[in-house]
């Protein structure tokens, strides 16, 4: 009796995990759509987006999360300083300054490569056994991700320095990944988030400060014009903390490969969500996209079962 209990409750588990990821992604692919209000629309730049963003998550989880503010070593405190500089700083403004440097089709398919870097840094790292199934449907859902940006008619053009950029953020990701891998047992998930957002936040301070272009932070408490203010708290309340919260419960729930497949869910989500705001049509190689993403994931947690019940 007690092992099946044992037993609904992982699975249980796992359903919830897999929900938790669907809600981080659907969150993570719309919030494209809100960066590019306050860039094109009002001109911030992609160091005021992310610093704004961050710092105001920070103070919003230290709210309810204050008793506890350091790591139990400092060995664990500098694994927190990784992750804010990965998941944070580094992993964002690379990425929206590679948008400068390159076409969005190019970052948008590099930046999708952080599954694979992470599938190939667990087995390299912790000595993991890369099963088949979850290569199979990741390689599915890869193609998936690249008939959805090829859809909008832009054509891959090598730039290195915006595609390296482009590299670089999805590396970071996958370096965060392992790294909070070692804190999730020990924490709580706000306890990793609101330190995650107080080194990303603190590590941007110095572009932030830097920048010889104007601040436009007024723009923000314009109440003639709320759409600035509207869409900063759309990437603060549900891009970044109840997304990242869920996300370290997706990581504990599914480990980090399986987690880290359902991030080529978030071109699907953004090709969705533009055509409902911004009118964008999909084309058939959209749809075709959607599916190929969509039974790649779940082909691949369907292979990984079956292993599972075959050991068994």
């Amino acid at each position: 009796m007690i092992k099946n209990n044992k037993t609904g409750f992982a699975k249980y588990a796992i359903l919830l995990g897999h929900l938790a990821a669907i809600l981080t992604v659907i969150a993570w692919g719309s919030s494209f759509i809100a960066t590019k209000v306050l860039m094109v629309d009002g001109g911030f730049t992609p160091v005021e987006v992310y610093a704004y963003r961050f710092a105001l998550a920070y103070i919003l989880l230290l709210a309810v999360t204050f008793k506890k503010l350091w790591a139990n070593s400092w060995k664990e405190e500098l694994n927190f300083l990784v992750c804010g500089v990965c998941a944070g700083s580094l992993y964002f403004i690379t990425e929206n300054y590679a948008l400068k440097f390159t076409t969005t089709s190019n970052v948008s398919l590099l930046a999708s490569i952080s599954p694979i870097f992470t599938t190939i840094l667990m087995a390299i790292v912790f000595k993991t056994k890369i099963k088949a199934g979850e290569i199979i449907g990741s390689i599915i859902a890869f193609i998936g991700v690249i008939f959805i940006i090829f859809s909008t008619g832009e054509g891959f053009e090598i730039k290195p320095k915006g595609d390296l950029l482009a590299l670089s953020a999805a590396l970071s990701w996958a370096i965060y990944t392992i790294v909070v891998k070692n804190l999730i047992p020990n924490y709580s998930s706000l306890f990793i988030t609101r330190k995650l957002f107080f080194y990303g936040t603190l590590t941007s301070l110095p572009l932030l400060f830097a920048q010889t272009e104007p601040y436009h932070f007024e723009l923000l408490w314009d109440f003639n014009n709320p759409q600035y203010m509207l869409n900063l708290l759309f990437l603060v309340a549900m891009c970044s903390v109840m997304a990242y919260l869920l996300w370290n419960e997706t990581m504990k729930a599914l480990g980090p490969v399986t987690a880290n497949n359902y991030l080529y869910g978030q071109p699907l989500v953004t090709m969705i969500v533009a055509a409902i705001i911004l009118d964008e049509r999909i084309t058939m190689m959209g749809y075709i996209g959607c599916v190929l993403i969509i039974g790649g994931l779940i082909l691949s947690d369907k292979l990984k079962d079956a292993k599972r019940f075959i050991r068994k």
